[in-house]
């Protein structure tokens, strides 16, 4: 029978359709069949020898006279961090000024990797750009907030295939972002604990969507998984803010990050995904309501005109027999 299930974290309404729910197996056919990559290519301005054609680096991680990484301002940017922040209001009209900033991590020199096939002290090497950059941003009073996330493949919203992640400094705090770390207080208020740590400790004690487990981060697919194999992967440390991620705990979500992505890459037919990383500032690093998760989201299935007219999602594959299916992968390490 179908069902409605809440998820408590964003306080989404998901249908669970069971009776037209598809075998995760469905899910590898429909995957995109891409096209080899080559390791480079000459008109990508972020394959090597191409480093003019990018503005000027803030900073690189080397191996040797080579560049291993590269953090870069967006050429293109969606914000401009050379204006002021300046509000206005106009009647109705409530406006800031398009101060921010917008960076990219080129994430190896390589234009055919991504991030499941990449060596741990690699991806480590990303987290940890994406820690400095993120308190970085936040040591600048105007900024609002700071976004990290990865758009893989042109059904993510990719323009560029050469592997990069984005990292976004807004002068505002967004609604969505708000909301949730209000209905995080809420639920701390009424039941005395934190949602995320509720939330982990649940599925934990259930064992049936847990996809990866490591010592310090656990990867699963949420019980109201808004889509086919929606991924959430949480530290196990109560810890609000992202920055004060530690060395250990690095490295091991490196091995977490790259397990659960091998899992979608060798079981899935490499899909596209998006993923983002949920972090309070950190002037409020203490705090007891909410703490900082990734949300990985492979783009299986099309958000269609209900989801966008009720707010409900319709997803069509089961949690605990999707998470079943990826606990089954074995990725090569």
């Amino acid at each position: 029978m179908p069902e409605l299930r809440l998820n408590l974290v964003t306080k989404e309404w998901v249908i669970i359709a069971t009776e037209r729910a598809r075998p995760p197996e469905f899910f590898k056919r429909r995957a995109n069949n891409k096209p080899e990559l080559p390791h480079f290519v000459d008109s990508c301005p972020f394959c090597p020898g191409n480093e003019a054609k990018t503005p000027g680096e803030i900073f690189r991680i080397s191996d040797g006279d080579k560049w291993k990484m590269r953090v870069i301002p967006n050429k293109f940017a969606a914000l401009n961090r050379e204006i002021e922040r300046v509000r206005m209001n106009q009647g109705i009209k409530r406006i800031v000024s398009g101060f921010g900033v917008h960076d990219v991590i080129i994430e190896s020199p390589l234009h055919n990797m991504t991030t499941a096939l990449l060596p741990l002290d690699h991806i480590s090497e990303i987290i940890r750009a994406y820690k400095r950059r993120f308190t970085e941003l936040y040591s600048d009073h105007r900024i609002g907030h700071v976004i990290m996330f990865k758009n893989q493949g042109e059904g993510a919203g990719t323009s560029l295939e050469h592997p990069h992640s984005q990292i976004i400094g807004t002068p505002i705090t967004p609604i969505q972002i708000r909301m949730r770390l209000e209905d995080a207080m809420r639920f701390f208020d009424i039941e005395g604990e934190c949602v995320i740590c509720k939330t982990m400790s649940e599925e934990k004690a259930e064992g049936k969507r847990i996809i990866f487990e490591t010592e310090h981060f656990i990867s699963f697919i949420p019980y109201a998984a808004l889509s086919a194999f929606h991924t959430w992967i949480f530290p196990k440390r109560h810890v609000p803010c992202f920055a004060d991620i530690t060395d250990e705990e690095t490295a091991d979500l490196a091995l977490n990050l790259k397990t659960t992505l091998a899992k979608f890459y060798f079981g899935l037919n490499n899909p596209d995904f998006n993923y983002v990383i949920r972090s309070n500032r950190p002037k409020d690093g203490r705090s007891e309501y909410f703490h900082w998760y990734m949300s990985i989201v492979p783009h299986l299935t099309t958000t269609a005109g209900f989801e966008m007219g009720s707010g409900i999602f319709i997803n069509n594959a089961v949690p605990e027999e999707t998470a079943e299916f990826l606990r089954k992968v074995q990725a090569p390490q």
